[in-house]
């Protein structure tokens, strides 16, 4: 049921979303007349690498800075990638991932391997055992991710330490624990996160409520308090700056 919603919705969205998508693919290659897509690996279920498409809104060649982490001031970020980036639009074209079966529409974010799979813990690998997502709890609990990496003097090592921890603690309570109503619910809580952030973290408690998610992990993904860095999911010891020298 889940794959067969998987196609009907991607087919559906792609359909809606084409003219938006034309305009804004135009006025990517208009700004510096290169390619409108950022193409990169990222690593889905069971370890397999895939080709992972998106709009691009960052500068030619900004993944060869080496800072996998994008925060909210970011200068690679484009004109029109700020716009992109806004409204989530670039992740409209990672529904034909989801059409080929690589990708679903609620899983743990897909991840790079440098700085990212290859850290993982034993625990953390179990996120691999599923299909990767466009959208999860985290997606919706994490969505001021840019703004949180803000003015971050190292974004890589405050992802890892401030926002991995809860993120992947928060994908790995669904991971096989996640029914069809819960599939949907979070479809929903993704959409009224747009318009209504309050609402959107309160659909969230609940779900994580009846998933028996514990109080810690309630009290962070409510995000009413500063975010303090915290070990990895498996992990006794918060990541440090000499993994990422």
């Amino acid at each position: 049921m889940q794959r067969l919603v998987d196609i009907i919705v991607s087919l559906l969205g792609l359909i809606v979303a084409a003219p938006i998508l034309l305009v804004f693919i135009i006025a990517i290659w208009l700004q510096d007349f290169h390619s409108p897509f950022y193409v990169a690996d990222r690593i889905g279920r069971h370890g397999r690498k895939f080709r992972m498409a998106k709009l691009r809104s960052m500068v030619v060649d900004a993944d060869r800075s080496g800072v996998t982490s994008t925060s909210e001031n970011d200068q690679r970020v484009t004109t029109v990638g700020r716009l992109i980036r806004a409204f989530k639009l670039d992740e409209i074209t990672q529904l034909f991932n989801v059409l080929k079966g690589e990708m679903s529409l609620v899983g743990p974010r897909p991840n790079v391997m440098r700085w990212g799979v290859e850290l993982y813990t034993d625990v953390e690998k179990q996120l691999l055992t599923v299909r990767p997502g466009i959208t999860d709890l985290a997606s919706i609990v994490f969505a001021d991710e840019g703004a949180i990496l803000a003015d971050r003097e190292n974004p890589d090592l405050a992802y890892n330490q401030l926002i991995r921890p809860w993120k992947n603690r928060l994908a790995l309570v669904t991971v096989g624990n996640c029914s069809m109503s819960c599939y949907l619910r979070i479809i929903w809580l993704t959409i009224v996160g747009i318009l209504s952030r309050p609402m959107a973290l309160a659909g969230v408690q609940d779900i994580l409520r009846g998933l028996g998610a514990d109080e810690d992990l309630l009290r962070v993904a409510n995000r009413t308090e500063p975010l303090a860095p915290a070990p990895p999911p498996g992990a006794s010891e918060i990541v440090t700056s000499r993994e990422f020298a």
